[in-house]
């Protein structure tokens, strides 16, 4: 958006309720009020709805395959139709709008040797990110589409070679024609180590390139529960917490996949590698149900396998334990702890895949037969397509039941899914999860419209202060009425980014609003407030604004500059125009508050004839002018040597000019008077801050370019910057109730 467009969408006149601070790094978070420009934007609704009409309309298409087999010969019954089938949902009978029937017997082959799974995905936010030929739904029928996941976070070295040595072995043994095979890994991050192919020798390849030594840094931590700890002391140190945010993110890397072969309606099968995932109490259970959720929803089946195989479980714990104190060693308590937390490991992979469809196989050395079930699960299956007759999205589980009109056949397939759930509907966890989805995500969110503005203070040589100030339509914001108040809460989460990627400041606050409805609060902007301290250098910035009564979010996103000023012949910060100035605390180290009063950023530029315009910028070490010295009498020849080697600060004053131009078509229209500074007035900073109040009275409304003239005649150096605004005419002034109170009527 160019800076004359956003003028023209914008304008604003700000007026102070209370502070809230961010609950993040210690920040000063600030919200504000501002007056939209009323005949504008609603001249701009109307225009809008005369023009554009938006139907939207959702519609959750529920796929789930059915294996039909013979009760007495265990094969493959092929050959029904639609008709024979009945599949009703918690009781409720439900229709058919899809059927298929999927066979590897009739796969075609692909000219391709490798196929992108990101083929036909919308997001780009895909894990699968291959740069491989694009592959079709269409192309992909009748095969089988089959990802190696190893977690390698969770399985020791030897560990990592039986399940690698069981890789192998299908791929050189056991692949079939028809199958299509991914690798993909979770050590520090989410990987794809091979995207799908039939190339046996690039499959072969990902396989071996794991080590042992990926699984550092993320080995399970001890709990007060378990033997798996060194008993030197009499005291276990719990890292239950730990345990949490490893599980999450296992679960969440397997809903990552499962999200990223959403769009291929074909069966998918994930045969999942793992050393045991540790759930603690329901601590996890919302990743475990996102998991699940994602897993059925992109019909893919999970084949959990259990890569420590076969285990000789000792009440003494195994070698890389110390020995244990007390009697539990003797009297079984070991034993049992030992074999909890063994079945703890387990119950997770095996919901995953009894959820799915899938199978769990535990306590076995001999990996094949995991293999080899997918495979035979996968060979022929029928897809069986309904929209739930239940239109609410409260994300509850629902039990599927699916019959057919024949005595002779059994059927397999998935025993339900989990419904969507809209925001009212979501638990605290799923919350934050979706916040922190949106954080992480390639694509914005729309639903909310939010601006933002980044400015840059120096605070000494190698550090800024970066205040940022985000801009939401009042009108956006479904204000709920709470007596004589307008209330709702927003969440605004964000974090900036230097040039590597690397996560360097983040913000967190939910701010909550209780405006007086004399305010019309809708007809105004929400604008809060928050800051960095950052090195020069670049940076990316975004943010996530979430009001929590529907639950929409909006986000904004750039990359900002904070440049190295010790470089700069003119060392100016950048120049803020506001349109309002409050009152504010004794907080010095805030570059926005002067003299008790703190300047609020104008984002977009825009004022009106009856408000004064405030500038606000800072100078840094302007150069100090050489004092000139008269030679005294030889007499005093002593006094006069002194003096010319006097560095008295009043001898040798800064001498700062500027002034502020306001240009329109080229013309100048109006300037002020010229400002000479001859000291500093922010020490701290080594600053000298200039201040301007202009009113706008005798300004004509329309563009104006501002330019900012800042000369340090003592160094010989000046600087010019260019900015522009647009003036628009004065509202009429509206009395202010008796009611209101907290606040200062708007439009001064």
């Amino acid at each position: 958006m160019t800076e004359t467009q956003r003028l023209r969408n914008f304008n604003q006149s700000q007026t102070r309720v209370p502070q809230v601070r961010g609950a993040n790094l210690g920040v000063l978070a600030t919200l504000t009020l501002a007056m939209l420009l009323t005949p504008f934007l609603r001249g701009q609704d109307q225009q809008d709805q005369s023009q554009a009409f938006t139907l939207k309309v959702n519609s959750d298409l529920v796929l789930t395959n059915v294996v039909v087999r013979d009760k007495k010969t265990g094969q493959v019954v092929k050959g029904l139709s639609q008709k024979d089938f009945t599949i009703t949902e918690n009781g409720k009978p439900q229709q058919i709008v899809s059927f298929d029937f999927e066979s590897v017997d009739e796969a075609a082959a692909l000219n391709e040797a490798t196929i992108s799974g990101q083929a036909g995905s919308k997001s780009g936010n895909s894990i699968l990110l291959g740069k491989s030929p694009v592959m079709t739904g269409d192309a992909l029928r009748d095969h089988r589409l089959v990802v190696l996941f190893f977690d390698l976070t969770s399985m020791q070295p030897e560990d990592i070679e039986r399940a690698q040595d069981a890789a192998r072995n299908y791929v050189n043994k056991q692949m079939q024609a028809a199958d299509v095979v991914a690798v993909a890994s979770l050590d520090t991050s989410l990987s794809l180590d091979q995207d799908f192919t039939q190339d046996k020798s690039l499959l072969l390849k990902a396989v071996n390139s794991y080590s042992g030594d990926q699984t550092q840094g993320f080995a399970p931590g001890s709990t007060s529960t378990t033997n798996q700890v060194e008993d030197t002391t009499a005291y276990t140190a719990d890292e239950s917490e730990y345990n949490d945010i490893n599980t999450d993110r296992e679960l969440y890397a397997i809903a990552a996949i499962a999200k990223s072969l959403n769009y291929i309606n074909q069966k998918k099968a994930l045969l999942y590698f793992s050393g045991g995932i540790s759930r603690d109490g329901i601590e996890n259970q919302a990743s475990l149900r996102s998991a699940i959720n994602a897993a059925v929803r992109s019909n893919m089946s999970i084949y959990s396998v259990d890569a420590r195989g076969l285990q000789a479980i000792s009440p003494l714990g195994d070698a890389s334990t110390g020995s244990l104190r007390g009697t539990s060693g003797y009297n079984g308590a070991g034993l049992q702890n030992n074999l909890d937390a063994n079945f703890n490991s387990q119950e997770v992979m095996a919901n995953l895949s009894s959820d799915t469809g899938g199978k769990a196989f535990f306590d076995s050395n001999d990996f094949a037969p995991a293999f080899q079930r997918m495979q035979q699960d996968m060979s022929a299956y029928y897809v069986i397509g309904f929209r739930s007759a239940d239109a609410r999205r409260d994300g509850s589980y629902r039990r599927l039941s699916i019959k057919i009109n024949r005595s002779d056949v059994k059927l397999e397939y998935r025993p339900g899914y989990y419904a969507p759930a809209d925001y009212k509907h979501s638990n605290k966890e799923d919350r934050e999860r979706q916040l922190d989805d949106q954080l992480a995500s390639d694509l914005p969110a729309t639903d909310v419209s939010v601006y933002l503005q980044a400015l840059y203070f120096r605070l000494d040589d190698f550090h800024y202060s970066v205040p940022i100030s985000i801009l939401v339509p009042g009108s956006q914001i479904p204000f709920v009425k709470g007596g004589d108040r307008d209330k709702a809460t927003l969440d605004v989460i964000g974090e900036v980014k230097d040039a590597a990627g690397r996560v360097i400041g983040n913000a967190r606050d939910t701010v909550k609003l209780a405006i007086d409805q004399s305010q019309q609060v809708r007809q105004r902007n929400i604008q809060y407030s928050t800051s960095f301290t950052l090195p020069a250098g670049k940076f990316h910035l975004k943010f996530v604004v979430r009001e929590n009564e529907t639950g929409r979010m909006g986000s904004f996103e750039t990359d900002i500059n904070v440049p190295d000023l010790r470089k700069a012949p003119v060392k100016l910060s950048s120049v803020v125009l506001a349109s309002q100035r409050v009152p504010a605390g004794k907080k010095t180290d805030n570059p926005l508050i002067h003299d008790g009063q703190e300047v609020v950023p104008n984002l977009p530029h825009v004022f009106r004839q009856n408000q004064h315009l405030y500038f606000l910028y800072e100078i840094y070490n302007p150069a100090k002018a050489t004092a000139t010295v008269t030679e005294q009498p030889a007499a005093d020849n002593g006094a006069a040597k002194k003096s010319k080697n006097s560095k008295d600060t009043a001898t040798t004053p800064v001498r700062v000019f500027t002034s502020i131009e306001f240009l329109s078509n080229g013309l100048k229209v109006y300037e002020t008077p010229l400002v000479q500074a001859t000291q500093l007035n922010v020490p701290t900073r080594d600053a000298i801050a200039f201040q301007f109040d202009v009113p706008l009275t005798d300004l004509k409304p329309g563009l104006y370019t501002c330019q900012v003239n800042v000369i340090d005649d003592a160094g010989g150096s000046f600087s010019f910057p260019r900015m522009a605004l647009l003036i628009r005419e004065g509202a009429p002034a509206t009395p202010t109730p008796a009611t209101t109170t907290g606040t200062s009527p708007s439009g001064r």
